[in-house]
């Protein structure tokens, strides 16, 4: 008789395995400028979080989608300031807020590191049949909405 769970156990064992090289792969080598050690991954991340939102955010809604302190996220939002990749301004109606938007120049780097993301995928898809690159696919999709954003 076969023993489902410790196959299942087998299983997840090699898949962390596997994406602890591809968290290298993808992350630590994703572009130049993580490389150089100028950007750190929570600030990539940050900057990830503002492209998507055309409109200036809390800094609440920062530490909050961070999963941080108000404090480590004010000192994120800080280096990112200094760097000139987000600006910080206080809100209209109640000066206390401090809203946060990314710079110009955020979106350009943001977009660089993707393309450089996608260079890599193109790399490794190359190693995979059509039907595998959407199994792939509709694996990943299956199990983002269960993932933490």
């Amino acid at each position: 008789m076969h023993d489902h769970r410790h196959d299942i156990k087998a299983t997840a064992e090699r898949l962390a395995d596997i994406f602890i090289v591809l968290q290298r792969t993808f992350v630590l080598n994703l572009s130049k400028d993580l490389i150089r050690g100028r950007l750190s991954f929570p600030q990539f991340l940050l900057l990830s979080f503002l492209v998507q939102d055309s409109d200036p955010v809390t800094m609440t809604e920062v530490s909050r989608r961070m999963q941080h302190t108000t404090a480590a996220a004010t000192g994120l939002v800080d280096r990112l300031e200094k760097l000139g990749l987000v600006r910080r301004q206080q809100g209209p109606k109640d000066r206390r807020k401090v809203f946060v938007s990314i710079s110009t120049k955020g979106v350009e780097l943001v977009q660089e590191i993707r393309q450089d993301m996608v260079k890599n995928l193109l790399r490794l898809m190359g190693y995979l049949d059509e039907s595998e690159q959407a199994g792939w696919l509709t694996i990943y999709e299956k199990i983002f909405p269960h993932c933490k954003q």
